[in-house]
C-alpha cells in the first residue's frame, strides 16, 4: 500500500533534517581526525584512514535520506538544489574513499614489515641462544650448578643430572619464547588482515556506493 501525499509530504522534511543532521556529524568528525592528523607517522595515519572509513557509512545513510526526502518533496524535479548538494558531497566522499585505498595498503604494508623484522629478530636471537648452548656443554653444566645452588636439583646430583636439567630447563624456556614469537606472528596476521578487509577493502566498497548514489541524485 502506497503512502498518500499528505503523509509523503509530512515524512520528507523529516528525512531531509535527519539526513542532514548526520551529515553534519560526519563533517564534525572527519574535521576532528584531519585536524589532529600526522601525516608522516604512520600507525596515527592508519587510525585516520580508519576512522574516516568507520565514520563514511553514517555520512552516506544521512545522504540517502536526504535525496529519499527530496524526491518524496519534489518528485517531479530530477535536479534540485539540494539534489545537488547530495550529488557534490558524495562525489567529495567517494575522492575522499578512493584516496584512502592506496594510502592504506602502503601504510598497511610498511606497518606489516616493521612487524616481521622485530618476529625476525627474535627468532634470530633465539636460534643464537639455543646454538650457543648447544655447542657449549660448560655452559648447560654451570647453568645446572645454578639450578642445583637454588634448590631444584639434590644435592647429590651428578654432571649429567646437571647437564640434563639445565636442558630441560633451557628446552622449556625456548618453548616459551617460541610461543609469544607465534602468538605475535597470528597478532600481525590479524590486524594485517582487519586493516585489509576493515580498511582497504571497506574503503573500495564506499567508494562505489557514494558513486552510484552520486549518480543517482542528478539521474
Amino acid at each position: 500500500m502506497s503512502a498518500s501525499p499528505e503523509t509523503s509530504f509530512r515524512l520528507a522534511p523529516l528525512l531531509r533534517w535527519l539526513g542532514i543532521t548526520l551529515v553534519l556529524l560526519l563533517a564534525l568528525q572527519i574535521g576532528v581526525v584531519l585536524s589532529a592528523a600526522d601525516w608522516s607517522d604512520g600507525v596515527f595515519q592508519q587510525l585516520v584512514i580508519e576512522r574516516l572509513v568507520n565514520q563514511t557509512p553514517m555520512g552516506f545513510i544521512g545522504l540517502l535520506l536526504m535525496l529519499i526526502g527530496s524526491r518524496l518533496d519534489h518528485p517531479q524535479q530530477i535536479r534540485t538544489p539540494i539534489r545537488w548538494v547530495v550529488c557534490v558531497i558524495s562525489a567529495v566522499l567517494a575522492v575522499v574513499m578512493i584516496t584512502v585505498i592506496p594510502l592504506g595498503i602502503s601504510g598497511n604494508n610498511s606497518l606489516s614489515g616493521q612487524v616481521d623484522q622485530g618476529i625476525q629478530q627474535r627468532r634470530s636471537q633465539l636460534e643464537n641462544a639455543r646454538k650457543q648452548y648447544a655447542d657449549n656443554p660448560e655452559m648447560l653444566l654451570g647453568l645446572g650448578e645454578q639450578l642445583a645452588q637454588s634448590g631444584q636439583l639434590p644435592a647429590d646430583a651428578t654432571e649429567e643430572d646437571k647437564i640434563q636439567a639445565a636442558q630441560n630447563f633451557i628446552d622449556n624456556q625456548f618453548s616459551k619464547e617460541n610461543q609469544q614469537i607465534e602468538q605475535a606472528e597470528r597478532q600481525r596476521d590479524f590486524t594485517v588482515n582487519q586493516r585489509l578487509f576493515g580498511g582497504t577493502i571497506s574503503a573500495a566498497v564506499l567508494a562505489v556506493a557514494l558513486v552510484l548514489l552520486a549518480l543517482g541524485a542528478v539521474l
